[in-house]
């Protein structure tokens, strides 16, 4: 019996599982957005907001526990100078989980996980009622 014990094992033994968790904290934290199975979301959702707290602080300890979940230096540093002092007023809950539908290929549930407050980058504005340059291509067979 399972009574008590935390945490999903997703189908992996426990290197493979940690492996798994550094590599969906380090998308999360350079991109700020991944897509990602619900299950695998809900896992890291919880290791997320321990990276958050760690990074408000900004010592040494809490920089080189950082680290220790997410093994890449630019984007620890990212993460202690920008996403920290962005949630210094914010006690918990920096990550939002967005169903967005299922995966063609084996049906599991697809979520968009993101950082919550995130900048929005603007996209870029498209000119109505213009047509593409140059000539379109002629119907009917390829040539060879």
């Amino acid at each position: 019996m399972r009574h008590g014990v935390a945490g999903k094992k997703l189908g992996r033994v426990t290197a493979h599982r940690w492996a798994l968790f550094r590599n969906l904290l380090t998308a999360l934290f350079q991109h700020e957005r991944i897509t990602t199975t619900e299950a695998k979301a809900k896992a890291i959702r919880g290791l997320a907001d321990q990276v958050i707290t760690l990074a408000k602080r900004e010592s040494l300890h809490a920089r080189r526990q950082v680290l220790n979940l997410v093994p890449n230096e630019t984007v620890v540093k990212k993460v202690f100078d920008t996403v920290g002092p962005r949630y210094a007023e914010r006690h918990g809950g920096y990550t939002r989980i967005i169903k967005v539908g299922h995966r063609a290929g084996d049906g599991a549930p697809l979520v968009l996980m993101e950082l919550v407050d995130r900048p929005e980058t603007p996209k870029a504005k498209k000119e109505k009622g213009k047509e593409a340059k140059g000539e379109k291509a002629p119907r009917g067979k390829k040539e060879k």
